[in-house]
């Protein structure tokens, strides 16, 4: 245990200066005065707070209900992220209200607070979707530049894709023109080999069912396809939206970042509908204070807080509005609706085999050892996240279930479910080793909602993103667990296994199991979501504004009008960064070069 103590105290003196001094102490150090007041340190209000600071014109004020999270073992260490959630420092610990799909389960719904959000505490895969879930987004919004077309450019301007630490060959791995190498959100494939890596690979080589993908992030990627996982990580350490905080950027005058800021709502303006004044509350039990922006309030604090936010400050559906005795601003009853959420759950087995992260999760003596070369050498098996390999993957075109139900995916190369090969489970038992199989639907059909029962801005907001409500989703996980049967009986895994942990035969146990043990795969959207401008539904315009208002935007996940077929991270990246762009075009007498700005630098 005083190794353990020792190594979390060398991770703090190693990583004690990323978000440095220009961080505000307090209240105290605000400027008389910001252009753009930003809500929120996660990947939509980070970026956007750096792009626009590009501008020596421009200051920004970016307001964070968290910490500066510095000093974490668990966020910097890939592989732990598996210790970040549920029930930490380092996340909102939200459960969702009763799940009737779930036999009334009220699983934990993770968002992370602090600087980084939930990009500091996730399991770091990057997947951006396929073409035709980011041309849903242009369908949607009747704005070709929300298409794949229009957003590629900005995966890869946030994007610097990096070498894994081992130096291993990477070319069969990824496809180098379709990243980005120059940008700021670390990239890479795995950095150690697992034990199981020969097996996956092998399978697709002897099962037509699960062919080799060589990257999933081209926008093609989705028939059916198995691959090597691309990660959130910069040589070997998480790599989370505080890179777009890095001390380098802290350091432009024009930024200023003030922490224990929790916004309650945003407010009019001289009594119009000019809503760039925003209310916080000063640190923990600390009093209300309010801001005006010259030009904008941008909300960046996720699917999840943008609807109350809004709704508290007098936007949402009337009548839920007038029984909380808050004041009607705006009617809108698209507010906090269209949630979705990816939703799963895992098949354990016991293998023959001690080459499994089981012996490092109950071994002191070995986590010591493999921290100790992380934090000296950066290589090791904690420079990854929890698999080597995933795979997308889709229903039979001739599956018997489209004679009554319309296809829930984006198109027809969007994949309806997902595989991750865990060698190794988390927190794992006192004795023998696993390999877990987490499949996910990726394409679900079931929507839910985000709402407040409270005109107390703090109170815990209602979750229900009515996981498994549509009947459909949950075959697609039925069937998804049957498939990765199917895969690990492939002769490549022979004598790998043992036993499952689970006897499931019948499609009525299979559902039973999935009822039992299903939860979000915390990747929720489209509760703000975007809308053509002259739409009656909907909550952002095209430009992200907010409708019926002046002066307030929304940035982040919550404006993705559809969920695709893959983990998060990339999309809201992709977002902010066309979001700034957007941004910078209506005020173009603020922004100037970047030149200008780094002569500003030099002074």
């Amino acid at each position: 245990m005083r190794r353990t103590r020792t190594l979390t105290l060398s991770s703090l003196t190693l990583f004690a200066g990323f978000s440095c001094a220009a961080i505000l102490k307090d209240s105290s150090q605000l400027k008389e005065s910001y252009d753009f007041i930003i809500v929120g340190a996660g990947p939509g209000g980070a970026t956007t707070a750096n792009r626009l600071t590009e501008s020596a014109n421009v200051n920004v004020l970016l307001l964070e209900a968290g910490g500066a999270n510095d000093g974490v073992l668990a966020i910097d260490v890939p592989q732990l992220c598996v210790t970040l959630t549920p029930n930490t420092a380092w996340d909102w610990n939200f459960t969702t209200v009763p799940q009737e799909g779930l036999l009334g389960r009220t699983p934990p719904f993770p968002r992370g607070i602090g600087l980084g959000g939930t990009s500091a505490v996730n399991c770091l895969v990057y997947t951006r979707g396929t073409k035709a879930d980011i041309d849903t987004w242009a369908t949607l919004t009747g704005d070709k530049g929300w298409g794949w077309d229009g957003v590629l450019p900005y995966f890869k301007k946030s994007e610097k894709f990096n070498l894994p630490v081992d130096g291993h060959d990477v070319s069969r791995q990824f496809l180098p023109e379709v990243h980005g190498f120059d940008g700021v959100i670390g990239v890479s494939v795995p950095g150690a080999g697992r034990a199981i890596d020969g097996r996956v690979i092998a399978t697709t080589k002897e099962l037509e069912e699960f062919p080799f993908q060589i990257d999933m992030n081209s926008g093609e990627h989705l028939v059916v396809d198995v691959g090597w996982t691309q990660a959130l990580i910069d040589s070997g350490v998480r790599s989370s939206s505080k890179a777009y905080l890095a001390p380098e950027y802290l350091r432009r005058r024009n930024l200023d970042v003030l922490l224990h800021a929790r916004v309650s709502r945003v407010l009019p303006t001289d009594g119009a509908l000019a809503l760039n004044s925003v209310e916080f509350q000063d640190g923990e039990g600390g009093e209300f204070k309010t801001l005006t922006a010259k030009e904008e309030v941008i909300l960046s604090a996720g699917a999840v807080h943008i609807p109350v936010i809004l709704m508290h400050s007098g936007i949402g559906d009337a009548g839920l509005l007038t029984s909380l005795n808050i004041t009607v601003l705006v009617d809108n009853p698209s507010v906090g609706q269209n949630l979705t959420d990816h939703v799963g759950c895992g098949i354990t087995f016991e293998v023959n085999s001690t080459k499994t992260l089981d012996e490092i999760w109950r071994n002191e003596t070995l986590k010591d050892a493999v921290l100790e070369e992380w934090a000296e050498n950066k290589t090791g098996l904690m420079v990854d996240t929890s698999e080597n390999h995933i795979g997308f993957l889709r229903l039979a075109e001739d599956d018997p279930i489209w004679a009554t139900h319309p296809d829930p995916a984006s198109g027809p190369r969007t994949a309806h479910y997902e595989f991750l090969f865990q060698n190794g489970v988390f927190p794992t038992k006192e004795s023998g080793n696993y390999f877990n199989l987490p499949v996910g639907n990726v394409s679900p059909a079931s929507r839910g909602f985000v709402t407040i029962n409270s005109s107390d801005p703090f109170a815990a907001p209602l979750i229900d993103p009515r996981l498994l409500s549509e009947d459909i989703d949950l075959y697609i996980v039925r069937q998804a667990l049957k498939a990765g049967m199917r895969f690990i009986a492939a002769k490549a895994w022979e004598s790998y296994f043992i036993r499952p942990l689970q006897n499931l035969t019948t499609d009525e146990e299979f559902d039973q199991f999935i009822r039992e043990h299903a939860v979000s795969f915390f990747h929720p959207v489209a509760t703000a979501a975007m809308s053509p401008a002259n739409a009656s539904w909907g909550v952002v315009d095209p430009s992200l504004l907010v409708k019926g208002v002046s002066g307030l935007r929304v940035v982040d996940a919550s404006v993705v009008p559809r969920l695709p077929a893959a983990h998060t991270s990339a999309a809201v990246y992709g977002v902010a960064e066309r979001a700034s762009d957007i941004i910078k075009a209506k005020y173009p007498e603020l922004f100037c070069s970047r030149s200008s700005f780094r002569r500003e630098l030099q002074m």
